[in-house]
C-alpha cells in the first residue's frame, strides 16, 4: 500500500520557507556586520562592577542649563546554577550611558 505523502506537502513548505527565511536572513546579518573586539579595558570595568543596580548622574553633567545632561546605569547579576549534573555559574554585567547634547542650529 502506497504511503500518502499529499498531506504532509503542506508542512513541508511550510518547514522548508521558514528555513529559507532563516538562512537568508542570517547570510544578511553576517555580511552587515562587522568583526568584533574585545577592549581589555571595558572587560575590566565590567569585572570591577557591583553586584546590583546603580543610576547616576554625574557631577559635572547632572545637567546645569548648559544643555548637557548625561545619566549612567550599572547593573550586575552573579548567580551559579546547577543543571544537568553540572555546575555553571552566570555573570551578567551591563554598562550604559544615556546622554543629551543640545546642538547649535
Amino acid at each position: 500500500m502506497p504511503l500518502p505523502l499529499a498531506p504532509l506537502l503542506p508542512l513541508v513548505l511550510r518547514i522548508g520557507a521558514v528555513a529559507t527565511t532563516s538562512y537568508a536572513a542570517s547570510r544578511w546579518v553576517r555580511a552587515r556586520t562587522g568583526t568584533g573586539r574585545t577592549d581589555q579595558r571595558a572587560e575590566d570595568a565590567l569585572d570591577d562592577l557591583g553586584e546590583g543596580l546603580s543610576v547616576h548622574r554625574p557631577a559635572d553633567r547632572a545637567g546645569d542649563g548648559s544643555g548637557d545632561s548625561q545619566t549612567n546605569a550599572a547593573a550586575r547579576v552573579v548567580r551559579v546554577i546547577r543543571f544537568g549534573g553540572k555546575t555553571w555559574e552566570v555573570d551578567a554585567g551591563l554598562m550604559a550611558r544615556l546622554r543629551f547634547r543640545q546642538r547649535p542650529e
